[in-house]
Formats: C-alpha cells, structure tokens, sequence
C-alpha cells in the first residue's frame, strides 16, 4: 500500500456529543485504544465540541478532529452556517464535505459540494468529500454514473492530490443494511476511474477511498479486506467508545 494510503478510521458523530459528553468519550476511548503508527483517527465532533475535544486529547495528538461541515462563501450574512476559515482557527485540521445528510436536507448539490471543497482547501484543512447513490439510482443502474458525475464535479473546481474521499452507499446509512465486500470493491473502482479520468492514473492509484455506512465491529474486518478500501467513515458505531475503538484496532490485511 502506498504510504499516502494509509488506513483512516473516521468517526462521524452527527448531532450527537455536546462538550461534556465529548470529554466523557474521550476519557474513556483513549483509555482503550492505544496510540499506532499504521493508522490514522480522525473524529468529527459537532462543531461546539471542537474545542471541548481539543482539550481532552492534548496528550494524544494522533486523534485527529474536524467539522462536519462549512459554508460555501468565505464570510457572510449567514446566520447558523460555520465557515472553513473559522473552523481552521478553532483547531480542526479536517472537513466533511457532501454527506448524504447534507445532500438530502440542506439541499447541497454537486456545484455547492465543490464550492465547499475549495473553502475547505483555501483554509488550509483536509477535506473528506462525501459520494455515493440512492437505493433508487443503484436499482436503476446508474451507480456509475452518479459516482463518475459526483467525482468529475468536485475535480473541476479542486486539484485531486488533496483529496480524501468516502463512498457512502444512501441506502446503507443509518438503515443497518451493509454494501457487502464485493459492492464496496466495485463502487471503489468506479471512484478511483473516475478520478483516473479527471486527474490522470497517478493520482487514481494513490486516492485515499474511505467507505461508509452501517460500518459495525462485527464488518469491518471484511470491509478493510476489499480491494481499493482505504478506511472507513463510520457513523452510529462511533458514538460508542468500545465499538470504535474495536474498529481502529483492527488487523489489518497487508496491501
């Protein structure tokens, strides 16, 4: 494996964990899952728990934070909206870009998902870009297309090298339905062409690919086993300090 391609394990704690809270997962979660080199943990907190998550993990700067979301504009009359630059001066080194959630609620289409990719970028955080189809698109065989659109757009507007990405199946996330090994592999594949296709093979081979949705303890063995799976991003599962820490902390098949 590529030494850019080291495995990330990324929690996304959703509206979930105030700063007291935060404290209390940490306290236990570090206590748990020791530090490696082989790996790397990223959580994103809501964004009030950023400084509360700074506090409880000084000593372990291996845990890494970010937010869960920025606005597409610099600054603004935007009341409620986080800006990357704000983000990046309260400490997160990282951001999520393009959830489902945010897609499906907040109405983030593709052309606002890039634009937020490049403020993320311009803060100078590390963006995690959110892809991935309904239940309905995949039934209708339009999982490559969405994906090829969903990639293609983004890499219009941002240079690749500085990219991670998470393939999210819609319908695997937060309904406990899992995209087995073989579905993870193909939709991996599909991604890292349509990279190839927007920013050459170089930087097709050395895309980090993050998979997400209903990511358990009991899966992850087999999802960090499919080819072209470079971690995952794991919501309900990391709101608990044992299941996550059961998740970074495993075995790891060698290439």
């Amino acid at each position: 494996m590529n030494e850019s391609q080291t495995p990330l394990f990324a929690a996304n704690w959703k509206m979930f964990k105030g700063p007291r809270q935060t404290k209390e997962f940490l306290d236990s979660f570090q206590s748990i899952c020791e530090p490696r080199d082989d790996r790397r943990i990223v959580f994103f907190p809501p964004s009030i728990s950023v400084e509360a998550f700074l506090r409880a993990s000084s000593s372990r700067p291996d845990l890494e934070v970010g937010v869960q979301d920025v606005h597409q504009e610099v600054e603004g009359a935007h009341t409620g909206a986080l800006s990357a630059q704000m983000a990046a001066e309260a400490g997160a080194t990282w951001a999520l870009a393009g959830h489902s959630e945010r897609r499906r609620e907040f109405g983030d289409d593709d052309a606002i998902v890039a634009e937020k990719t490049s403020r993320i970028l311009e803060a100078g955080l590390k963006p995690i870009v959110c892809i991935g189809e309904t239940l309905e698109e995949r039934e209708a065989g339009r999982l490559a297309a969405v994906l090829d659109r969903q990639v293609r757009t983004v890499l219009s507007a941002v240079p690749a090298e500085r990219l991670t990405w998470a393939y999210e199946p819609v319908w695997a996330i937060g309904t406990g339905r899992t995209a087995s090994p073989a579905d993870a592999a193909e939709a991996h594949g599909i991604v890292r062409a349509a990279i190839e296709a927007g920013a050459g093979s170089g930087m097709a081979e050395v895309a980090v690919i993050l998979y997400g949705g209903s990511v358990k303890p009991n899966n992850i063995g087999e999802l960090m086993a499919a080819p072209g799976v470079n971690g995952v991003l794991v919501g309900g599962a990391s709101l608990d300090p044992e299941a996550f820490a059961a998740i970074c902390e495993v075995s790891l098949t060698p290439g």
